[in-house]
């Protein structure tokens, strides 16, 4: 359940903390911390990427009351959030990096996901059918 994990600080602190990363994570679309921290900032980055999907007062409002920048949160609603506008979900990704040098932890990237092309766009493969019909004259000539 998302929201549960205290991280070892007070819950101003807590929440002092999470509003930072988010703020960074979508001014700058990748951050590396650890994996508890990354699960959390997950977790709140995309409950705002979901509110700008909608661009109204109230949904800017709710934004700029939890991200700290004006800049970023016109980032977010002009550029970010339109390109997951068919997508429910999953914005981001955890990659796990291996152990902090000084203690140990477990050290994580979380980055936003790239917005994959419509499939319009894609150059489609030719269809087993068009490859049929051009070795079908081909062997009429001989």
């Amino acid at each position: 359940m998302p929201g549960t994990r205290k991280l070892g600080r007070t819950t101003d602190s807590r929440m002092a903390m999470l509003r930072a990363m988010v703020t960074f994570l979508l001014e700058n679309g990748k951050i590396e911390t650890t994996v508890t921290r990354a699960k959390e900032v997950r977790s709140m980055a995309e409950k705002m990427v979901t509110i700008a999907k909608e661009d109204t007062l109230h949904n800017r409002r709710l934004v700029m009351g939890f991200v700290t920048k004006e800049a970023v949160t016109n980032k977010l609603f002009t550029e970010i959030a339109p390109q997951y506008k068919d997508r429910n979900g999953g914005y981001t990704r955890i990659t796990k990096i291996g152990p902090r040098r000084g203690d140990a932890a477990e050290m994580a990237i979380i980055e936003l996901l790239p917005v994959e092309k419509p499939a319009a766009e894609k150059p489609a493969a030719p269809k087993a059918e068009e490859k049929k019909a051009e070795e079908a004259p081909a062997e009429k000539a001989e």
